[in-house]
């Protein structure tokens, strides 16, 4: 009887109105909102779709700064994907190496964060290849650099092949956070928009500090393979300018007043925003979203 008594109780108080509201629907939605239930469906593939791009920037930085990945330090993070082709440790001073383990460490909390919301898919084949990045400044400057680039040869370098990759998830995380629906999938976008846009700030911040510096041994200013960089992601976006270069035409700068251009934004300084496909036309190197290649020689997965 007491357990009846109890039982009877919550259904009870489960039926009485909520403060500020007038019914059950909203007591219901205010637990899946919580975090307490699946996030809504429409959001699932657009919180898992990112896990690409934090699978590659966990691998490079923990490759990077470490010598190893995933597998060794979160192997149930990968859930069975195979392991990344090329990745190594690069040739860093210990500053950019501390950057690089911090910003490491922070890709496997987002990997856990997401997948803490929406069940996930295993880690894609990752090409983290000396190659594979020669292959894409190659693209970005029209000819092939002579020697090749590569990525994990010095800090500065691979300061250069950092700007590749944190700044396509922020667009990314810009474009989705409209189409979200539940209030805790808007929570988990904006708080991994928070932390990308940082990684992105120090990236464009370092290398802003050495924009006029050149890179060894091709003569080239570093302000010069930023540039090349996003007028190629533009190209492959196929979607006019979304990405801009450390120094800019002050007619593009801030206020169209000055040409330093440390954080990239539109008009008013407002951080673009990517779709999927976009990303996908970036990533795989080609500006077809259906052709897998570049960094994801079997496609993206999700």
């Amino acid at each position: 009887m007491a357990i009846f008594a109890s039982v009877f109780a919550s259904l009870i108080l489960l039926l009485l109105p909520v403060p500020g509201s007038c019914s059950i629907e909203l007591l219901i939605e205010s637990v899946i909102d919580r975090g307490t239930s699946s996030v809504p469906r429409g959001d699932v593939d657009l919180l898992e779709f990112p896990l690409n791009l934090e699978y590659l920037g966990a691998e490079f930085f923990l490759f990077g700064s470490m010598g190893h990945g995933l597998d060794r330090i979160a192997p149930s993070l990968t859930m069975g994907g195979p392991a990344p082709i090329g990745a190594r440790k690069a040739n860093l001073d210990p500053f950019t190496q501390d950057i690089a383990l911090q910003f490491g460490w922070q890709q496997v909390g987002h990997l856990r964060a997401i997948k803490n919301a929406v069940r996930g898919f295993p880690r894609p084949l990752l090409d983290l290849s000396a190659r594979s990045f020669a292959k894409v400044i190659d693209k970005a400057f029209g000819e092939p650099l002579n020697p090749p680039f590569d990525p994990y040869a010095s800090s500065s370098n691979f300061l250069i092949a950092s700007y590749l990759i944190p700044y396509i998830a922020l667009t990314g995380y810009v474009g989705s956070n409209p189409h979200l629906q539940g209030s805790a999938s808007k929570r988990l976008a904006a708080g991994l928009l928070g932390v990308k846009s940082g990684q992105d700030a120090i990236i464009r911040t370092l290398l802003y500090q050495k924009a006029n510096e050149k890179v060894h041994p091709y003569g080239i200013p570093v302000a010069a393979f930023t540039n090349k960089i996003s007028q190629m992601r533009n190209n492959l976006g196929r979607s006019g300018l979304k990405d801009e270069g450390l120094l800019v035409p002050k007619f593009h700068g801030t206020e169209r007043k000055i040409r330093g251009n440390v954080l990239a934004g539109n008009e008013y300084s407002i951080a673009f925003d990517r779709t999927p496909e976009e990303i996908l036309r970036i990533v795989y190197g080609g500006g077809h979203e259906g052709i897998p290649g570049g960094f994801f020689p079997n496609g993206a997965n999700g």
